[in-house]
């Protein structure tokens, strides 16, 4: 019999992260979590994965640094020997609207893109042998609505996750036929994350805003992009350099 398949989630100590590695989880899959900083919210993430039956280790890196990224690797590598999905979830953000151009410094471009497009590059990279080791295996990177609206949490979060397109298209045509490359974009998540950059306030009227304007007349849950990143990483075996809206409807607007 075969070894359970193995997901790396990074950033997945909470919303979309942690969505997601619940529900490779439920699926029967090994679980990476990662995590930055506090080691607490993680570990919930991996009790609830172990809850469901799955096995599942922690480990923390800063996808920002390259060392971290491949020290990840070799644990991984050292305890299971394989990896056949990663999710590059993991990012970060400065809330500066996008009418102040002062309000942003070449070092906030500089730190945000160090996250979201760089530690993208770097754990794919250090996690590669093992994912050429397996048929069909898969790199989802979650970007934003935000790169192809001009919205979202700054001019350097949207900026960056264009970035982070445009290396998944490149990506994919480096890795293919070995690896697939895709990623999501989502419209407005309904997370703790988001909820304490904007302050309670400001998300309620843009959680009101979004459904007023969306097809849908709905707001994306952390679960909805978990159910994407399944399907991108393990069944869409013929889908590669593709960004994948989940936005409700919010780029063709409501009748």
């Amino acid at each position: 019999m075969s070894d359970p398949r193995v997901c790396v989630v990074t950033g997945s100590s909470a919303g979309i992260g942690a969505a997601t590695a619940r529900l490779f989880a439920s699926k029967g899959w090994r679980v990476v979590i990662n995590y930055s900083r506090d080691p607490a919210p993680a570990q919930e993430v991996a009790d609830a994965c172990q809850a469901l039956g799955a096995e599942a280790m922690m480990v923390k890196c800063n996808v920002a640094s390259d060392e971290a990224c491949r020290a990840l690797a070799d644990e991984v590598e050292k305890r299971w020997g394989r990896v056949d999905v990663l999710v590059n979830n993991a990012g970060t953000t400065r809330f500066v609207d996008i009418k102040n151009l002062d309000g942003l410094s070449a070092e906030d471009f500089h730190s945000i893109y160090d996250v979201n497009v760089i530690g993208a590059y770097q754990m794919t990279r250090a996690l590669l042998p093992m994912l050429k080791r397996h048929p069909v295996t898969g790199v989802v990177n979650v970007s934003s609505i935000a790169s192809m609206m001009g919205t979202g949490s700054s001019i350097a979060y949207m900026a960056s996750k264009g970035a982070l397109n445009a290396m998944t298209f490149g990506l994919a045509r480096a890795l293919g036929p070995d690896v697939r490359v895709n990623a999501i974009a989502p419209g407005l998540v309904d997370s703790a994350w988001l909820r304490t950059g904007l302050g309670a306030e400001r998300f309620d009227a843009s959680v009101k805003s979004y459904k007023s304007r969306s097809a849908l007349a709905q707001v994306i849950d952390p679960e909805d992009i978990a159910r994407t990143a399944w399907y991108l990483g393990v069944e869409a075996t013929k889908t590669t350099g593709e960004v994948l809206l989940v936005d409700a409807g919010l780029r063709i607007t409501r009748a």
